[in-house]
């Protein structure tokens, strides 16, 4: 069922889900201010907003982890009669047949599928667990939406496609009338993405409701029926999808027009970095690469497409001087290295966007000054007599906010109050201010909202275009498809040779990350796939 065959006769009968007046502060902060917003049997809504607009607060006021402030919860009841929500209280969320799939799935990798469904749902004490009634249930809710997967595996031996299946089913198997979806395709393969949007629209043809938390515009605008924007904690617009586009949702979240990054034609320099038939075996696959061949080369940006979990931690820890290879050779503007530490890369001229920017990217006690200087401490521009130069650290972040337009209270204020998107700017700045030879760009626009990402990829074409070489692990294929010059493919620890980007079919791209074609040369050097097993 597309957004344009969703019904348009929506009557007060149909209506599931009602915030009125929603308000919640934080001190001086008005996370959610006065928002109003429905949602209808059937309906698939999408929620949208930049980071920091206060769509996880609103979410989290429906769900009773926070309570508003002002305003109302009204739910239908099974009765179809209109109910307040008691505040602040999850379980009468779950009584009342919501139910949230959270983006970091919630489940216990050591269970089965099954033993993860039914936690919470039977009794502590229990001699004898009768789980032939649960299957019942389960049989006719997987038959009934075409969410297939095998309950009896332990879900750690499960694809992050079939995680996401248990964790719906573990809404549907309590009753759940309306889902909420925290960037459901953020992890996803393009195939497993149009899977679950056919999986969406069948269930809400049932008659389940739908909230969808995304950044994504192109897949809003695929499934969804009605669109729902929140800007600076306020609700700014909502519309039918089939009247919307994605430059005009674009620009209600941000507030203004928001321009699209593209590559333009440059003619590659020398390798920078050359990784020559490297392995790393540390017993999982998600730390281990095999036989691994990579080179990236100056005024070129390498992407790296893979779904979490192959051995990208692997790649960006070794680029990163923090780990060595069991075996091949890394070789440094043709020099083999030799010593591997994070400093040593960092002084040839290696920068890095770490994948988690919250853990690894900066320290939250810390002011946004320190953060900024934290890699340059040794460095003779910020010391004086053996100490730190603490006004010409401030300095050079008066700089960095001013350039990289990172929003905050000042360079005194702690790290851990700014967004995640003003995080990411704060990392662009202490990177690339240094005009680094290389940059590990892992995941840098992950989690962000569609203004965030511009300015990302703005920056990193902007090195690219410098000579920098890039080399840019992600997920997101939109993001690779449009900043990337080569794309290679990372599968199991297996990285396939490097394809051109404008050469590259969308689709296959997607069954090579599942692992079921590959990338290799043919004798005139042009890269095709073949059906298989990566390898």
């Amino acid at each position: 069922m597309s957004s344009a065959a969703h019904k348009s006769s929506e009557t007060s009968q149909d209506l599931l889900l009602s915030l009125a007046g929603v308000t919640k502060r934080f001190g001086p902060l008005v996370a959610n201010n006065a928002i109003d917003l429905t949602v209808h049997k059937g309906e698939i809504v999408a929620l949208l907003g930049e980071n920091g607009a206060g769509k996880t607060t609103l979410m989290n006021i429906l769900f009773g982890h926070y309570v508003a402030d002002e305003g109302t919860v009204t739910v239908a009841g099974r009765d179809g009669n209109l109910e307040q929500l008691e505040p602040g209280a999850p379980q009468a969320a779950l009584d009342a047949g919501i139910g949230m799939v959270h983006q970091h799935f919630t489940l216990a990798e050591n269970l089965t599928g099954l033993d993860n469904i039914v936690l919470g749902t039977e009794p502590i004490f229990r001699l004898r667990r009768d789980r032939s009634t649960a299957r019942a249930k389960l049989g006719e809710l997987m038959a009934g939406s075409g969410l297939n997967v095998d309950l009896d595996q332990p879900v750690h031996k499960l694809t992050v496609g079939e995680k996401q299946r248990v964790e719906i089913l573990k809404a549907l198997y309590r009753n759940a009338r309306l889902l909420v979806l925290d960037e459901p395709t953020a992890v996803l393969t393009p195939q497993e993405a149009d899977s679950l949007f056919a999986i969406l629209r069948k269930l809400a043809a049932t008659g389940l409701a739908v909230i969808i938390i995304a950044h994504k515009l192109a897949e809003v605008l695929a499934v969804s029926h009605r669109i729902a924007v929140l800007r600076g904690g306020a609700k700014v617009g909502e519309m039918k999808t089939s009247d919307a586009n994605h430059k005009s949702i674009a620009e209600l979240m941000v507030g203004r027009e928001v321009p699209v990054s593209r590559r333009t034609p440059r003619a590659p320099g020398k390798p920078v970095i050359t990784l020559a038939d490297v392995t790393i075996d540390r017993g999982d696959s998600r730390r281990s690469l095999h036989g691994v061949n990579v080179t990236a080369r100056e005024g070129e940006i390498l992407g790296i497409a893979g779904v979490s979990g192959n051995g990208q931690a692997a790649l960006a820890q070794l680029i990163a001087g923090l780990d060595k290879p069991d075996s091949g050779t890394v070789e440094i503007f043709g020099e083999k290295v030799t010593k591997f530490d994070a400093h040593t890369f960092a002084q040839n001229g290696i920068a890095r966007i770490p994948e988690d920017r919250h853990h690894d990217g900066m320290v939250g006690s810390m002011t946004v000054a320190e953060n900024i200087a934290i890699e340059d401490v040794r460095s003779p521009e910020y010391q004086k007599l053996g100490f730190l130069d603490f006004d010409a650290i401030r300095k050079r972040a008066e700089h960095a906010i001013a350039d990289y337009d990172v929003r905050c209270p000042g360079p005194d204020a702690p790290a851990r109050l700014l967004s995640g998107g003003n995080i990411q700017k704060l990392i662009l700045a202490r990177v690339l201010e240094k005009s680094p030879k290389l940059i590990l760009a892992n995941q840098p626009s992950r989690g962000l909202d569609v203004g965030a990402q511009s300015e990302v990829h703005r920056r990193l074409l902007e090195a690219r275009q410098g000579g920098a070489a890039v080399i840019l692990i992600s997920e997101d294929l939109d993001e690779l498809l449009t900043i990337s010059d080569q794309i290679a493919v990372i599968h199991a620890g297996h990285i396939t040779p490097a394809m051109p980007t404008d050469s590259i079919d969308r689709s296959e791209l997607g069954l090579m990350m599942a692992g079921q074609k590959t990338a290799q040369h043919a004798p005139d050097g042009t890269t095709t796939t073949n059906p298989g097993e990566t390898a």
